[in-house]
């Protein structure tokens, strides 16, 4: 795939620093682009990223704007109308795209075929997945992922093969553009994964996310495909509208890829399949069967790319995960810390799930940082209490947000807390001004493994409970945040 075509430009990035925009300054250099920008903070590993390509940042906003010079500047969903630079922006008149925007205008203009990953779950893991298949299998994709990579370090990936894998972020594009993302990437093939409400900030109930999906769907052509996670029944009724051809991944004899005999063992998880006729063996390294899911949905992507089958199923065997899920952050005093990403209730319930799988036998005790506008909301409550009701311990910390929502709109931790306990679960709630890390410490014992959840960086809760306890677990890694969301 040659840029050629393409002449170099000099882009501003409004802001940087983020999960998402990071990784465009990334791409979008290695294509040749002049690249700087501007953030209040930089936090490894994004900082560490920018400073290893040897892109300017400038730490805090000017209300003189971007410098002279800047052909174009691209604004990220992070950044308000109010923010001084986008003022700045719109009174000098400089041309600006959204950062979904400049992935069509600068990455899918070079001629490949755009794979998008939606979905309300599993998005990250399964595009993860997809571009691990078709790395290891020689096609040479490019891709953007909303998660650290841990083959290679990075979330992106810029190849000459025919495909460029987005995981498509249904969360608003911009303060000037409120649609989702994925509405931009004009996909060739659309893998939908499962659908639930979620982003209650943005979308009102489940009929506006599907809306949002089902024109995500509607855009693929009908020479490309939709491939659709068969266990979600409201994944199934977003791609009605689809005018390419339907690829179901699920259960059942009706499925395109049927998935049947589910095995979950500490150390994988597997099944047997059968893809138009051809018995395939799924084996993953990673627990949880929602990780199985994700495995078939992105087999099936693959199939479609052109993948083998033999060698599609053999490169998800080796498949080493993506970081922030359930990954071990350290042991001290025979306490396993594990981090992970769940801040929706599914999302809370699979990782438990995953854990015990992982850990027969031993305690789970869940620590959930409720960051988001969504996950502070009042109306997940009942889903939180479900998710939570399988730990043996849950720890809720105050809402990041709370000063954000009117009382009566947050959740209602105490009575969490009585209706937990009432179903046997330990359930603790410190008040704002406490130290998680204090807590959990008093209530841990050996044996214990301790998954702290959030979708932000939790204030360090991991290194600081490996400390407290006495141990030391990885050093020097931030994982991000939650304000950009996917790409």
């Amino acid at each position: 795939m040659q840029d050629s075509h393409q002449k170099s430009e000099h882009l501003y990035l409004l802001p940087i620093g983020g999960t998402a925009m990071a990784p465009l300054a990334g791409l979008l250099h290695n294509c040749g682009h002049r690249v700087e920008g501007v953030d209040a903070q930089l936090h490894p590993p994004m900082s560490t990223l920018l400073e290893e390509l040897g892109v300017p940042v400038r730490i805090g906003f000017d209300p003189a704007g971007p410098p002279a010079g800047v052909d174009r500047v691209i604004i990220g969903n992070a950044v308000p109308r109010t923010n001084p630079e986008v003022e700045a922006v719109l009174r000098r008149r400089l041309p600006f795209l959204s950062q979904a925007e400049a992935v069509s205008h600068y990455l899918l203009a070079r001629g490949q075929q755009s794979v998008v990953v939606a979905g309300t779950h599993g998005k990250t893991t399964t595009s993860a997945m997809l571009a691990f298949i078709l790395e290891q299998t020689g096609a040479d994709p490019s891709y953007l992922v909303g998660g650290m990579l841990p083959w290679s370090g990075r979330s992106y990936r810029l190849g000459q093969g025919p495909h460029m894998v987005i995981e498509g972020d249904e969360y608003n594009t911009a303060f000037f553009d409120r649609g989702p993302k994925f509405l931009h990437y004009r996909p060739h093939l659309f893998l939908l994964g499962p659908v639930e409400h979620d982003h209650a900030d943005i979308y009102r109930d489940l009929d506006a996310v599907l809306t949002a999906f089902r024109a995500g769907t509607a855009q693929v052509p009908r020479d490309g495909g939709v491939v659709v996670n068969g266990w979600s029944a409201a994944a199934l009724s977003a791609v009605r509208d689809a005018a390419a051809p339907v690829v179901v991944v699920g259960p059942g004899p009706g499925a395109d890829l049927e998935v049947r005999g589910v095995r979950l063992e500490p150390e994988r998880s597997a099944a047997a399949a059968t893809w138009r006729g051809v018995p395939l063996e799924v084996t993953l390294p990673l627990v949880g069967e929602h990780n199985l899911h994700n495995a078939c949905m992105a087999l099936a992507g693959a199939l479609l790319a052109g993948v083998a089958e033999a060698a599609a199923v053999d490169a998800l065997a080796r498949f080493p995960g993506v970081v922030r899920r359930l990954q071990i952050e350290g042991e001290a005093a025979g306490v396993t810390v594990v981090d992970d990403f769940a801040h929706h209730p599914t999302a809370l319930a699979v990782t438990i799930a995953a854990a015990r799988q992982r850990w027969p036998g031993r305690r789970v005790v869940v620590v959930f940082e409720p960051r988001s506008l969504s996950a502070a909301r009042r109306e997940f409550e009942d889903g939180y209490l479900c998710a939570l009701s399988t730990a043996d311990v849950a720890l809720v910390t105050a809402p990041f947000h709370r000063r954000r929502l009117p009382p009566e709109e947050q959740l209602d931790r105490a009575a969490l807390a009585a209706e937990l306990e009432r179903r046997g679960v330990t359930a603790v709630m410190p008040a704002p001004e406490e130290d998680p890390v204090e807590r959990v410490v008093d209530l841990v014992r050996p044996g214990d493994v301790v998954v702290g959840c959030s979708s932000g960086d939790f204030g360090g809760f991991h290194r600081r409970l490996l400390a407290a306890l006495g141990g030391s677990g990885v050093e020097g890694r931030h994982p991000g945040d939650e304000r950009e969301g996917a790409p």
